[in-house]
């Protein structure tokens, strides 16, 4: 025996193990397997509970892990329209709610982007980004094509989704090539070519999204298209701003809006459509040019009615400096507010509007509704030019830097253009569920004429002023128009196919 051996065995047993782990059974449900669980001070089952303990992500991280999953998954599998459907239809609280904030933060994104351009580049750069946000807006409704209100309509889906895609697709490419033409005979220098082509990508994905977001209203499930236009639209002002503020470069700044809005389509508004509704058939070339053939009309009213809208900026353009554009634009907004809240009130119930209208028996009924949302547009353009004269102008000269106090009475007659605008698109809207859009054709046309020849006048006569002036007459004829149209339409529809005549 060594002495080191007898020096072990005098010493106290409990002193022998002090310095070795003591391990017994776990008497607890998790232990009954075996497990060994440390019982020393400091080292028992606490610590080892806190191991076993889950950890919980932030509800965000937890959200996008779960998306990206779920579209890793799809693309494995090789496909995106057969995966199972995850999220409930037939909300129309929750529909109504997300289709507001998708619409309103949709609808403030160009009124920031501008208020951003003028803080960090002054009003010169942002008429020129105002300027190329105006032409990417018709692009945008070049592409759409007329085919929203019809696609969410098509109750029976006389034409597949799939014949909707193609046919938006083609209208974007065409689109966004029309617009480098533009710019080219234009002869913008290379700054704003460079702006005009950023706004184009970012508008014409709006474009391109529109189709997928209609599918998902036509599956009755509007409150995720919603969440796709307001996730989009606040990752492109992000985008933006960041690198605007970075750089103080608007071309560099509209490439970034550009990727923005291109990844959040192939991310997430594309499969989610894909996700959440059933399979489409195959497309056919007959579907196709009959939506190209059937659309027309709407096509050329709604570019005809939002070139006239467009005509005294593009007036400007040629005679007055580029700050004019942002002057012009910034007016309007408040009056854009009163049509955005009118869409919130009717776009999400199309579907059941052309429901209604296809029983005769609730025509009175169809009419109630006409007339209730006419008064609502009357009640908000009074309740805006209120607040306009109130706040809005000095809220104005606060977030853009500029005194608009010299703009008080413009303010007010753009005030009521917003109001006469919100009625024309809701009438447009209303014929169209009528499927009588070939019959407003004739009013834009007129209509364009009157203000080509308003704004060259005015314009040139009295600058600014002019092309408010010019643009509130134009829409003020274009509605008497239209509600004698619209009045036309319905006597002829009694005659044809009121079965109780």
């Amino acid at each position: 025996m060594t002495p080191w051996d007898k020096i072990r065995e005098r010493l106290p047993q409990s002193d022998r193990h002090a310095d070795q782990p003591s391990f017994r059974r776990a008497e607890d449900a998790e232990a009954t397997s075996g497990a060994r669980v440390d019982v020393r001070p400091g080292h028992g089952s606490a610590s080892a509970r806190t191991a076993r303990r889950p950890t919980h992500q932030p509800w965000l991280a937890r959200v996008i892990n779960q998306w990206w999953t779920r579209l890793l998954q799809a693309v494995y599998k090789g496909s995106l329209s057969e995966q199972e459907a995850q999220y409930e239809s037939h909300s129309t609280g929750r529909d109504y709610v997300w289709n507001t904030i998708g619409t309103s933060i949709w609808g403030v994104v160009f009124p920031i982007l501008t208020v951003v351009s003028t803080q960090l580049a002054g009003t010169e750069e942002a008429g020129m980004f105002s300027m190329a946000f105006v032409t990417g807006t018709l692009l945008m409704i070049a592409a759409n094509y007329g085919v929203r209100n019809y696609q969410v309509s098509d109750i029976d889906e006389t034409h597949s989704f799939s014949s909707y895609q193609i046919n938006r697709w083609l209208t974007g490419i065409t689109a966004f090539v029309v617009g480098l033409l533009y710019c080219t005979v234009r002869d913008y220098d290379a700054h704003m070519f460079t702006i005009c082509a950023g706004v184009y990508v970012y508008k014409l994905v709006d474009g391109i999204a529109d189709v997928y977001e209609g599918r998902l209203q036509q599956a009755d499930k509007l409150y995720l298209a919603g969440i796709s236009q307001a996730l989009r639209s606040v990752a492109a002002v992000a985008a933006f701003s960041l690198l605007l503020f970075v750089t103080r470069d608007l071309a560099v700044a509209s490439v970034a809006m550009a990727v923005a809005s291109v990844a959040s389509l192939v991310l997430l508004t594309l499969p989610l459509a894909l996700f959440e509704t059933e399979k489409s058939r195959s497309w056919k070339i007959d579907e196709v040019i009959d939506l190209f053939r059937h659309c027309f009309p709407l096509f050329a009213a709604l570019f005809l009615f939002n070139l006239i809208e467009s005509v005294p900026k593009f007036v400007m353009e040629g005679a007055l400096p580029y700050d004019n554009q942002l002057y012009f634009n910034a007016l309007y907004f408040p009056a854009q507010g009163i049509l955005l809240t009118i869409g919130f009130v009717y776009k999400p119930q199309l579907l059941r509007l052309a429901s209604i209208w296809s029983n005769p028996r609730k025509r009175r009924r169809f009419d109630l509704i006409i007339v209730a949302v006419m008064a609502v547009i009357l009640g908000l353009t009074i309740v805006m030019t209120l607040f306009m004269k109130w706040l809005g102008i000095p809220l104005m000269s606060f977030m853009y830097g500029v005194d608009f106090s010299q703009f008080k009475a413009l303010a007010h007659l753009m005030v009521l253009a917003g109001g006469v605008t919100a009625a024309i698109d809701f009438l447009y809207a209303i014929i169209t569920v009528l499927r009588r859009q070939g019959a407003v054709m004739k009013l834009y046309a007129l209509s364009f004429g009157a203000s080509v020849v308003l704004s060259l006048v005015l314009v040139n006569l009295l600058g600014l002023a002019g092309a408010v002036a010019s643009y509130l007459g134009t829409m003020s004829l274009l509605l008497v128009l239209l509600v004698v149209e619209y009045a036309r339409v319905r006597r002829e529809i009694t005659r044809e196919r009121n079965p109780f005549a």
